[in-house]
């Protein structure tokens, strides 16, 4: 018997994104009180993950393989994609539900079976997402959730029918579970951390680019990899700029996620408060660079000023993560140059440096990712692997 066809598969995801979506008044204020972030928030991260499930519900009117020419006559060669098996899921505390989606989304779309291990500290919509797939009639043994301690994801990968891996955590995280992964020869694609660089040059739109730098460093309270978190300005516009945006921040309402006017909620819980505070408030003065070159993981926005655009997109390369980052200006032949000088897995022009759509490509360059890239068909270079066909036919028989 054959696997399910694509079809089938993906009516079953679809399936899912109508119970996800039509749950996400009652879920959105559910992974606000969970996680922390805001109810506007909250809802849009549930919509998310109804969205992915729809776009990858819908794969089996994608292109399943590719034809090329042969050399030879009477001979076609095929490339065909299997799934690669056994997938180990490994996700972080800040989208629980939206980074859940889209790796289980694909997995389950492409013909894999998932173990999938959330954070500790979000078991709650990770059940929701489960319960979701149960409904739309996913057979029993093709999702399996483990909640637990962090320990569990080494226990995943350790495992000897584990056949791939996907994690999104903290970069220490995911380059040890690379090693371990690499050495049973088990494939991983791992999206790590970020320091992502907002930069704002002197033909920019200041009160957009205020607007924007300010979105990016403080949605989800900063606890997100593709945060704003480094600010560098053009040094003729930079005091103008600074005092925009002080003003922007000053205007913040901070409180209660569950308060519909707040705009900020609080980090996940007291360990990454102390952990946050403390990389700001306690850092001696010979470390202060750090606060440039370290993820704090929170609402935190370290600032320099360029004299050229040169030496800005130098300063924003300077990190060794490439996540994201976004250019504030109204020249088109800036923004082309930054495509090239740039180096980052995602760059926004004129808008903040985080944002994912489901359909196009998503991960970092340098040490913010390890392996195929998320999202969009890219996401099937991990999901699958290709079998070249060779196809010849016999003699032709008789009627």
């Amino acid at each position: 018997m054959g696997p399910t066809p694509a079809h089938e598969r993906g009516a079953i995801l679809l399936r899912a994104a109508a119970v996800i979506e039509r749950s996400a008044d009652e879920w959105g204020p559910e992974l606000a009180r969970e996680e922390g972030k805001t109810l506007a928030e909250g809802k849009g991260e549930v919509l998310r993950a109804a969205q992915v499930f729809r776009y990858y519900g819908n794969e089996g009117d994608r292109t399943a393989g590719e034809i090329f020419s042969s050399p030879r006559r009477g001979e076609n060669i095929l490339v065909t994609r299997k799934p690669l098996g056994v997938i180990g899921v490994v996700t972080p505390f800040n989208f629980p539900i939206a980074i859940p989606a889209w790796k289980i989304a694909p997995a389950l779309a492409y013909g894999n079976t998932v173990v999938w291990k959330p954070a500790s500290t979000v078991p709650l919509l990770a059940i929701r997402l489960a319960q979701a797939l149960d409904e739309a009639g996913l057979p029993a043994g093709v999702l399996n959730l483990l909640i637990g301690p962090g320990s569990i994801g080494s226990s995943i990968v350790e495992h000897p029918e584990l056949d791939g891996l996907t994690f999104t955590g903290s970069t220490n995280v995911g380059r040890r579970l690379a090693a371990e992964a690499a050495g049973r020869g088990v494939p991983i694609q791992a999206e790590m951390g970020g320091k992502n660089a907002a930069i704002v040059l002197a033909d920019a739109d200041l009160d957009l680019a205020a607007e924007q730098v300010m979105l990016g460093a403080s949605r989800s309270t900063g606890q997100k990899c593709t945060a704003t978190s480094r600010l560098i300005v053009a040094d003729s516009i930079a005091d103008e700029f600074l005092a925009i945006l002080k003003t922007q921040a000053e205007a913040l309402v901070v409180g209660d996620p569950a308060e519909g006017e707040v705009q900020m909620g609080p980090v996940v819980n007291d360990g990454a408060r102390k952990s946050i505070r403390d990389g700001i408030l306690e850092l001696p003065a010979e470390r202060q660079p750090d606060l440039w070159t370290e993820e704090l993981f929170g609402p935190v926005l370290a600032v320099r000023r360029a004299a050229t655009v040169e030496e800005a997109f130098e300063v924003a390369n300077d990190s060794e993560f490439g996540l994201s980052a976004a250019l504030f200006t109204q020249d088109v032949t800036m923004a082309l140059e930054a495509v090239d000088e740039i180096d980052v897995g995602t760059l926004h022009v004129n808008s903040e440096s985080a944002g994912a759509d489901p359909h196009v490509p998503f991960g970092g360059a340098k040490k913010s990712g390890y392996g195929p890239k998320e999202q969009g068909t890219a996401a099937r270079e991990f999901f699958t692997h290709t079998t070249t066909v060779y196809l010849r036919g016999g003699a032709a028989g008789a009627c």
